[in-house]
């Protein structure tokens, strides 16, 4: 069970190599592999090679291990809308898409990635932010993300980060979580995914709702002018709406109340006419930038700051229309990164050249199977081994839970796998094969790759100390789900060092572990100047556009302040929502009786962005005997929202453990105020924090 030598490329990945006599690792067909690392390129930045058979073997393999539902963003909610151009940039693209005033009709599919089509809306995850663009010269889909960088930088890698983060192949748990052993046993043996890491472990995997987040392309694309002038872009969705996300314990908490709850609120907008919108903008910038910067602009696990190239707005996206049926337009659509029109092109970003080869296979062949190797007539008659798992007709039956690498099963007693062989490993000839074809054909990676923490440095320090506190405190927590592995959580902190120290120190003390030595960094990180842009706390906007405020009430509550908070809420842009102990309301101060829009016990202060309490000493009384009414504005306490309470409402504050400060305030114009932004200064004195 050794897991023999382990060996780093130019781009500091490593390569774990078989000894002596120990299982090499093999295509299908019983080939040897040299090198499982890096796909077949011409040159070390060139593009990615379709006589590649490793790559097109282990991604084929990979695109049809789950039918029929999509292996990664299987949970996904669409909506229909349009694209309109609202900028002349004709000196960058001849795309008829981008011509001033053209209006585009698009579809848009939001989506988990971890979790099956069953799973909830709001685990922390990455959301898919993928659009299709029905141009007139044909299809562009923009398949992105809401993080602008990825956890890998080739896409041979894909399936042995996605085998990681799903459920555990031995037993098929959790579901829709990346706390568990072998997605940190995987990650903490990948530098490069560190930078990902620190969104991951942010507050973006935890939004709001899909209207207040921001979207990116991920890869650098090239803009194309009449002329045949070409120019590096990156593209980014910016919500209208600004950005917003929940608390850790409130998405919890609402996953319980709701498991639709994002797709109920992208639906419920769109249906009463609050059309969510993003502005497109793009990163432009040319050959000499890219090749000034400590970075390669080539690798996914990088973004470009906002102060080094502004985001111009090119366009609007608004949603307006939900589908007729969710299986014949949500679920039966199908995004391929290679749908392209004239004035848009790609770059040799070796994650965006796998992704190319792999998404018409992945749509055109879900019903179909992989395992044809497994037929008598097709199997190798020689001993043969990989990761490759499951899929229509499997007849073999795997042992164990190494179906990734690297890993450091092995090192726990477990299997470990196969291994890549450099000796005994099928190698490409590198000399050019034809006169028109320049540099070497490589499995390489370029040595700006190898530089796995500056950005993830400049991510974290680019945070408020709440967000930097909830990051601390998210990896404390999915570190503590890791059960066997012992070595896993000391070897993630160990590279968290070269990230910072003291986000090193606050999640080792939060794990009860001594600080590891600092893991050695293939290159060393460089400090980069702070990115507001990079923080959801520095962007978020005061506001109560596009927000719900839940208004508690009961039996004697004062009309006058009722009706006068609702129309202050509303007048704001505001969504108010009447909550009562019986749905069909309570009689008021007035003798009036008023419905409300949901039963207490059904409708959680977690649904709202803030709440009020308008009771009168009676009312007040009997929500006093309610633990539904003690847990509405306890929860919304320790979710740090604003609290607008009449003063008879005091006794029921107190029994919650609301503590008076700037967000706990009268139901009148200083609640309706304090309701468009959270309180994060109060969160150290209701929760523990690493």
């Amino acid at each position: 069970m050794s897991n023999g030598a382990t060996n780093h490329g130019a781009g500091g990945e490593p390569h774990q190599q078989a000894s002596g006599d120990e299982q090499v690792l093999t295509t299908n067909h019983g080939v040897p592999v040299s090198d499982n690392q890096n796909s077949l390129k011409s040159g070390r930045r060139g593009p990615t090679l379709l006589e590649d058979f490793v790559l097109r073997e282990k991604i084929f393999h990979f695109d049809h291990e789950r039918i029929p539902e999509r292996i990664v963003h299987a949970r996904g909610s669409g909506a229909h809308g349009f694209f309109e151009a609202t900028a002349d940039i004709s000196e960058l693209s001849k795309a008829a898409v981008f011509k001033k005033g053209e209006k585009t009709e698009v579809f848009v599919r939001f989506s988990t990635v971890a979790g099956g089509a069953g799973s909830v809306d709001t685990p922390r995850d990455v959301r898919g932010f993928a659009v299709k663009f029905y141009t007139t010269e044909g299809n562009w889909d923009l398949v992105g993300n809401n993080i602008p960088v990825f956890f890998i930088q080739d896409a041979i890698k894909f399936p042995d980060l996605v085998h990681a983060v799903k459920m555990e192949a031995d037993r098929a748990y959790p579901q829709a979580g990346s706390a568990h052993d072998t997605f940190w046993d995987w990650a903490s043996l990948m530098p490069e995914s560190t930078h990902m890491l620190m969104w991951a472990m942010s507050d973006r995997t935890l939004p709001r709702s899909f209207r207040m987040m921001e979207g990116f392309g991920v890869h650098t694309f090239k803009l194309v002018n009449a002329d045949g002038h070409a120019s590096f872009v990156k593209l980014h969705w910016k919500p209208r709406l600004g950005l917003q996300s929940t608390i850790w314990d409130e998405a919890l908490k609402l996953q319980a109340a709701d498991n639709d709850y994002q797709r109920r609120d992208l639906w419920e907008a769109i249906d009463t006419g609050a059309f969510p919108q993003w502005d497109l903008g793009i990163q432009v910038f040319d050959q000499a930038f890219a090749e000034a910067q400590p970075y390669d602009v080539l690798d996914a696990t990088k973004l470009i700051p906002e102060e080094d190239v502004p985001v111009r707005i090119v366009g609007t996206l608004t949603l307006n229309r939900n589908p007729d049926n969710f299986f014949a337009e949500t679920e039966q659509v199908a995004f391929l990164p290679t749908n392209i029109v004239p004035g848009i092109d790609f770059t040799n970003d070796p994650l965006l050249q796998g992704r190319l080869f792999s998404y018409l296979d992945t749509q055109n062949s879900r019903l179909g199977t992989t395992n044809f190797h497994q037929i008598p007539i097709n199997a190798p008659r020689c001993p043969f081994g990989n990761f490759q798992r499951d899929g229509k007709m499997q007849t073999q039956v795997p042992k164990g839970r190494a179906n990734y690498e690297p890993n450091s099963l092995a090192a726990h007693g477990e299997e470990g796998g196969p291994r890549e062989s450099r000796d005994r490993g099928f190698r490409t000839v590198t000399a050019p094969s034809g006169s028109d074809e320049q540099g070497e054909k490589l499995r390489v990676r370029a040595e700006l790759f190898a530089d796995h923490y500056s950005q993830a440095r400049l991510f974290y320090r680019s945070q408020t100390p709440a967000e930097q506190a909830h990051i601390a405190s998210s990896f404390v927590f999915e570190l503590s789900k890791v059960g066997l592995l012992d070595q896993v959580p000391p070897r993630m902190v160990a590279n968290l060092r070269n990230v910072d120290e003291d986000l090193a120190r606050r999640v080792a003390d939060g794990l009860g572990i001594d600080l590891p030595e600092k893991a050695p960094a293939a290159r060393e990180p460089v400090d980069l100047p702070s990115s507001g842009a990079l923080s959801i706390h520095k962007n978020m906007k005061e506001t109560l556009d596009g927000r719900a405020v839940g208004i508690l009430f009961a039996e004697g509550s004062d009309a006058s302040t009722l009706d006068s908070l609702v129309a202050a809420v509303e007048a704001e842009g505001g969504k108010a929502v009447l909550v009562s102990p019986k749905v069909n309301g309570a009689p008021l101060s007035d003798g009036s009786k008023r419905k409300a829009d949901g039963q207490l016990a059904g409708t959680p202060s977690q649904l709202f962005d803030a709440v009020a309490v308008v009771v009168s000493e009676d009312g007040c009384a009997a929500l006093l005997k309610e633990a539904a009414a003690v847990q509405f504005v306890m929860d919304a306490f320790g979710h740090l929202k604003a609290i607008g309470a009449s003063a008879e409402a005091q006794p029921l504050l107190d029994k919650a453990g609301v503590q008076k400060d700037e967000g706990v305030t009268t139901p009148d114009g200083s609640f309706v105020s304090a309701a468009k932004r959270r309180f994060y200064d109060r969160e150290p004195a209701i929760r523990m924090l690493a």
